[in-house]
């Protein structure tokens, strides 16, 4: 497929990167049926990993097998499909070139005990993910963690290393942990906070989560009212998150988190849309799902980011 006008002035706002690493986006940018469009469609498939296997793939036991996603994500025409090294390596060679993979290069865990700082660990390399023909790496922060810098330090070196070798970055930028509350992990402002430091750390992609109305940080509350920022819809808050992600210079795909009704996943989409981000990157909204309601799924969700409904 030639390259679209839309995905060229995607890449034209990524000035201080290698060809490699904008070919490796470009290559994510172009797959499935979102190819072309500057709206994407991620499967991604850490939660074995963060939440355990029987609260992850039982209520669809396909998806304890790693090619079950391969292939969902292929036959669903999404434009990338991310994962821990050892699931990527159960289907690398089988499902070789057939859609761009991220290796998701950090993982936590719920075994942690509950004064144990939000982190995590390191579970896989640069040199892993060039060995299975990656398009990125992806990584975790959590801004609000007492642990965040360190994440910080962590992922300013791997991003280094990556673009070194031509292969990009996603950064998946979750507030929690002892500086802000449940609450405040979803809210507007911290929202808009996480999509800048993932930003200003080099992402190329960024993943954060839907945002609710709540401000949680006093300080920014003032600005917002303020300034009349308006926060009083999903599509609005997403905006916001875009307008922080450098003036929507930078790739924003947006959490589907837990398991929810149909109707909720499509209303998040065309909020997203109608925002100006670009798109889902969608997990256990997808493969907790028999194959066939899933595939319907995301062929509606495309069809939301195409404009078609």
């Amino acid at each position: 497929m030639k390259t679209t006008k839309t995905v060229r002035d995607i890449l034209s706002r990524y000035e201080g990167e290698t060809p490699g690493v904008k070919a490796k986006l470009h290559s994510i940018l172009m797959q499935g049926r979102l190819g072309g469009t500057g709206k994407m469609i991620i499967l991604p498939v850490d939660q074995g990993f963060e939440h355990g296997p029987a609260r992850s793939f039982a209520v669809n036991p396909d998806g304890y097998d790693p090619q079950y996603h391969y292939k969902l994500a292929i036959d669903a025409g999404l434009n990338a499909f991310a994962a821990p090294l050892g699931l990527l390596e159960a289907g690398a060679d089988t499902f070789a070139g057939q859609i761009p993979t991220i290796l998701k290069a950090n993982s936590a865990n719920s075994l942690m005990s509950g004064t144990a700082g939000k982190d995590s660990a390191v579970t896989a390399s640069v040199d892993d993910a060039l060995r299975l023909g990656c398009a990125a790496i992806g990584f975790t922060i959590y801004p609000g963690s007492d642990m965040a810098l360190g994440m910080m330090e962590e992922i300013r070196e791997i991003r280094a290393e990556a673009a070194s070798v031509g292969i990009a970055t996603v950064i998946w930028s979750y507030p929690r942990g002892e500086g802000v509350s449940k609450d405040g992990e979803t809210a507007v402002d911290i929202a808009a906070y996480a999509a800048q430091i993932a930003a200003l750390l080099g992402a190329h992609i960024i993943k954060i989560k839907l945002s609710t109305d709540h401000l949680e940080n006093p300080e920014a509350k003032k600005v917002f009212e303020a300034e009349k920022i308006d926060i009083t819809d999903q599509a609005a808050r997403v905006r916001n998150c875009m307008d922080a992600a450098f003036a929507g210079r930078r790739i924003v795909v947006f959490s589907g988190g837990a398991k929810k009704g149909a109707n909720s996943v499509f209303d998040d989409a065309r909020a997203i849309r109608d925002g100006g981000g670009n798109g889902s990157i969608i997990g256990r909204n997808s493969f907790q799902r028999p194959r066939a309601d899933a595939l319907e799924m995301l062929g509606k969700l495309v069809d939301i980011y195409k404009g078609r409904d």
